[in-house]
């Protein structure tokens, strides 16, 4: 139900029912533009399997499951809404919060691979090694093998550089949109009991989701991470 995909169905049966075909026919054929549009979203990073709590580092598996949370609360709220129009269209943001729930426990167990890989690298070694290298060679000239070894050690170090980096940037950014889990559920109160608009409650959920979505592939872009993750907001603009 992303933009696209309606946007693919509407267009199928615009150009059919263009061409003079009946009605049911230009549905179908809008049908089968949107299926091919959920075929192509699911082939190129379908839903993934949800790994054990236990099989995550702290703080990893906490803003995972601070994520799962943050929606089954929401859930609680949408089934305390009576039936009709409102109740629906909450029911349709809460499927697309599961997508965002999805994106949490893939962006953790990213972050939990990130840190793992640091760990195997050896940087106390790397440095002692380079600083060794530097004073044994004292003031003559570097031989090739001199430089090769030094640049070997620089990477390994510039490698766990990046990754620390990396780790670091994404487990600020997921705590913050952890703690838009927990407004959207304010905002969704306020639909809720008639006083919050349930359009800014669409845009602010599916923002939420977009935001997960990139974080999670800019971790999985682990040499260009650095770029791709936007600087973190000092606060949200929007009035609250």
């Amino acid at each position: 139900m992303s933009p696209l995909g309606i946007l693919l169905f509407g267009a199928g049966a615009a150009v059919s029912i263009g061409a003079g075909l009946p009605v049911a026919a230009a549905v179908g054929v809008g049908a089968l533009a949107w299926g091919g549009r959920v075929a192509a979203a699911v082939g190129a990073g379908g839903p993934m399997p949800r790994v054990a709590p236990t099989e995550l580092s702290e703080p990893w598996r906490g803003y995972a499951l601070q994520a799962q949370e943050a929606k089954q609360r929401f859930d609680r709220v949408v089934t305390s809404v009576a039936v009709g129009p409102l109740r629906e269209r909450l029911q349709r943001f809460s499927g697309r919060l599961d997508d965002g729930v999805d994106e949490s426990w893939r962006i953790a167990r990213r972050g939990h691979e990130i840190v793992a890989a640091v760990a195997t690298i050896d940087t106390a070694s790397a440095e002692r090694e380079l600083a060794e290298l530097h004073a044994g060679r004292g003031d003559r000239q570097p031989t090739v093998a001199d430089t090769d070894t030094a640049r070997s050690l620089e990477a390994q170090l510039a490698s766990a550089q990046r990754l620390v980096a990396l780790a670091d940037r994404s487990r600020a950014r997921l705590r913050l949109l952890d703690a838009r889990f927990d407004e959207l559920l304010a905002r969704t109160v306020e639909v809720s009991i008639g006083t919050g608009d349930s359009d800014v409650l669409a845009e602010d959920v599916d923002g939420l989701v977009n935001e997960l979505e990139a974080l999670r592939m800019a971790m999985e872009e682990t040499d260009q991470a650095g770029q791709l993750l936007p600087p973190l907001p000092a606060s949200d603009p929007r009035p609250q």
